[in-house]
């Protein structure tokens, strides 16, 4: 059954950035966008499985620091290649300052 697990505060990411959370054997990357909204997606490139926390967050994407692949971090629709299967996303909620998401 899904539930709420906290991810971090607020505070913890700068806008236009990411961090890496790990949940068990899941691994997430929590974005921040340049409008103050926050998203979750996989944590690891569906390429060659590369952990997402090193990349890039840019025009609405999260690029993988090995082979340059985005993916939109609102859909976690596979954007550029090499990269060609899409990421899964999770529900995000915010209150009292922390990040909540739905696993």
């Amino acid at each position: 059954m899904p539930n709420w697990t906290r991810a971090c505060a607020t505070d913890d990411i700068e806008p236009d950035d990411l961090i890496r959370f790990d949940h068990g054997a899941q691994t997430f990357v929590i974005v921040r966008s340049e409008d103050d909204e926050f998203f979750a997606m996989d944590g690891i490139c569906s390429h060659e499985h590369v952990h997402l926390c090193d990349g890039l967050v840019m025009d609405g994407t999260v690029e993988c620091p090995k082979h340059n692949a985005t993916f939109d971090y609102r859909s976690g629709e596979a954007k550029r290649a090499p990269a060609c299967i899409n990421l899964k996303t999770f529900p995000v909620r915010v209150q009292d300052g922390q990040v909540y998401i739905e696993i």
